[in-house]
């Protein structure tokens, strides 16, 4: 069974920056055969897609609202994909999850596997 760990989340000021990680781990699984995404959720909203990431980092895909702030990377020697996130507004305030999916990008209704979260608070 898949397990992802977030961790790195925290309040910050905006326009301070911020790296989340997540750490994948199972006992047949193959991080590196895996589309890796990460998704937020804000009080209130639906959650969302934030970025992804193709299985050797040759694509990727960001929401509009993220795109040329955040950036995301992967590391499969290290099992472990990371969302660099930059001039972070207030708006960017929410629970961030990673999520995997071994057949193709992530979308909210796709995700084979979630991690539990971690939350982001940037206040103004």
């Amino acid at each position: 069974q898949v397990q992802l760990v977030e961790s790195g989340g925290g309040k910050v000021q905006a326009g301070d920056s911020l790296r989340l990680s997540c750490a994948a781990s199972g006992l047949t699984f193959t991080f590196s055969r895996y589309f890796m995404g990460w998704f937020r959720q804000a009080p209130g909203k639906e959650r969302e897609f934030v970025a992804a990431v193709s299985w050797h980092s040759t694509n990727t895909d960001y929401s509009n609202s993220v795109k040329g702030r955040f950036t995301i990377s992967r590391d499969n020697a290290k099992n472990t994909v990371y969302l660099q996130m930059n001039s972070l507004k207030p708006e960017d305030t929410a629970v961030y999850y990673c999520a995997a999916r071994r057949s193709g990008s992530p979308t909210i209704s796709n995700v084979d596997t979630w991690g539990q979260g971690t939350q982001v608070t940037v206040s103004s």
